[in-house]
């Protein structure tokens, strides 16, 4: 039983790691295009954005391991049911209830890295996540100019483009700036071969000296543009806002226990989730990986996908409906847990209950 056992385990985990990658790839792929986006607007530097994604995996993978291990075990039993492998081991003695048992421990270590990852990894990694936004916001437009890209910095009025920048960032070549006004004050378009940041020792204030360039100033559409030429020019590097950026995600799980706002009672109850959803996706999906042949591979898929897709979103509801105090805190989303189980134990064991009581009623010998 031991050698059924790691080959169950064995065929599972190989297709939840496959799925799960795919999975990984997908979610990761489209958050780090929005972070690209950003830094191309400005917003953050282009050298964060692998430390940010780094410190986002855990949150990805407490989602996806779950779906990864149910979509894996559809695929794993699928194809031993069309292989006929299933109707072997259950030649060998190996019932229903020892194939859900073994199953649902095989899940156990995937059950415990779900539960780490959301209630203490992930909310670390937010919690970095959360530090570095703030310092990207403090950054100053000089910190925040990437070479070949036209910017949209932080004072918000002002369009910067240079062709290259130093490692140092601390000399530009081909500077471009142009600097919207309100409609007395019109347009300013400033052009330099280079320049360099400067810092006043006495006010910490911090500029950037221009060189060999030239000024526009004028309004679209009118004639009496001003042309100034300079051999150096000084403009001040505006500085970040400074915010703190509150991630509710950040949240350290202690922290949750204790307080006593009913959003951060929601978000304690959706941590203890994740973890619950493993045993019971896993006894959801043993059932529905039974397939006949005729059908095809993939013929299970889509309603046990449903069911899977109905889940979450009830989650997600019950997430909500307790934050806005609709549903008591005792009760928080066990009633959509709950439903499911026993959404699981009906499809696993109630064909079986059913033909035992016709058998009965039809005065038959009901089988052991």
């Amino acid at each position: 039983m031991s050698i059924i056992f790691r080959y169950l385990v064995r065929q599972v985990m190989t297709s939840m790691v496959a799925v799960s990658g795919i999975l990984l790839l997908v979610f990761m792929s489209g958050r780090f295009l929005k972070y690209l986006g950003n830094a191309a607007e400005g917003r953050i530097s282009a050298d964060v954005l692998l430390t940010i994604m780094a410190y986002r995996f855990p949150g990805f993978l407490e989602l996806i391991l779950p779906l990864g291990l149910f979509i894996g075990i559809l695929l794993a039993y699928g194809r031993m049911y069309l292989e006929s492998e299933m109707t072997v081991l259950s030649a060998c003695g190996v019932s229903d209830r020892q194939l859900l048992t073994k199953t649902l421990l095989g899940s156990l270590p995937v059950m415990l890295v779900v539960g780490a990852m959301s209630l203490y990894v992930s909310p670390w990694g937010m919690k970095q996540v959360e530090t570095i936004l703030a310092e990207q916001s403090r950054a100053t437009e000089f910190e925040m100019l990437a070479p070949g890209r036209f910017q949209n910095l932080l004072s918000g009025g002002r369009v910067t483009y240079t062709e290259s920048l130093s490692d140092d960032k601390r000399r530009l070549q081909g500077v471009f700036i142009a600097e919207y006004g309100d409609q007395e004050e019109g347009l300013s378009i400033i052009t330099a071969e280079s320049g360099s940041q400067l810092i006043d020792e006495e006010t910490g204030s911090r500029f950037l000296i221009l060189e060999n360039g030239a000024r526009i100033d004028g309004t679209p559409g009118r004639l009496d543009f001003q042309v100034t030429e300079f051999g150096a020019y000084g403009l001040k590097i505006q500085s970040g806002s400074g915010r703190q950026v509150d991630l509710e995600e950040g949240v350290a799980t202690a922290d949750l226990w204790a307080s006593e706002d009913p959003r951060d009672r929601a978000l304690l109850h959706w941590r203890l989730s994740l973890p619950l959803i493993v045993p019971i996706v896993t006894l959801l999906a043993v059932r529905l990986s039974r397939v006949n042949p005729r059908q095809g591979r993939f013929f299970h898929l889509l309603p046990a996908m449903l069911v899977y897709i109905t889940y979450l979103g009830l989650l997600i509801v019950g997430r909500d409906a307790l934050a806005d105090g609709k549903v008591p805190e005792w009760l928080g989303m066990l009633w959509v847990h709950a439903l499911f189980l026993a959404l699981g134990l009906w499809l696993q064991f109630g064909p079986a209950w059913l033909r035992r009581r016709r058998l009965i009623q039809e005065g038959g010998h009901a089988p052991d």
